[in-house]
């Protein structure tokens, strides 16, 4: 199963950014649990981060046709990026949003996102653990089709 993670703006600062809200962990060591759990699983990620929109639409549209599956956290783009929303669409992805913190329960922006009606599930709150549980359900969806 080929399987892209895609991280949006400010997700390189974890570790650094709001531990608070974010937690102490790295982007590093967010990388190195996808990396384990996908060698575990027999699960070909291929991860990837930006800052820029325009980078992330053209990764996606460069890699639809062998990475079917989608895990993306797109940051503050979750709250105004169409042009994300339309790649996600246009290619077709089998896709699940993540937020690390619990984008519902914050500023009132947030709780508004324009990526989840791309998405089959969209998941909050729930750390790091969040990409693995957006895994499973990618994994589920394929075993359906």
């Amino acid at each position: 199963m080929n399987i892209l993670v895609v991280n949006g703006p400010n997700l390189n600062m974890l570790g650094k950014r709001e531990p608070e809200i974010y937690g102490s962990s790295s982007y590093e060591d967010l990388v190195l649990l996808m990396k384990e759990y996908s060698k575990k699983n027999d699960i070909n990620l291929l991860l990837f981060q930006s800052n820029h929109e325009g980078e992330i639409i053209d990764f996606l549209q460069k890699h639809f046709l062998d990475f079917p599956y989608l895990v993306i956290n797109p940051g503050a783009f979750t709250h105004y990026s169409y042009a994300i929303y339309d790649a996600i669409k246009s290619c077709q992805y089998k896709a699940v949003e993540v937020h690390i913190s619990d984008i519902l329960n914050r500023e009132p922006f947030r709780k508004i996102s324009v990526i989840k009606d791309a998405c089959v599930a969209q998941i909050s709150g729930k750390g790091f653990k969040g990409y693995i549980e957006a895994i499973e359900i990618l994994r589920k969806e394929s075993s359906s089709l």
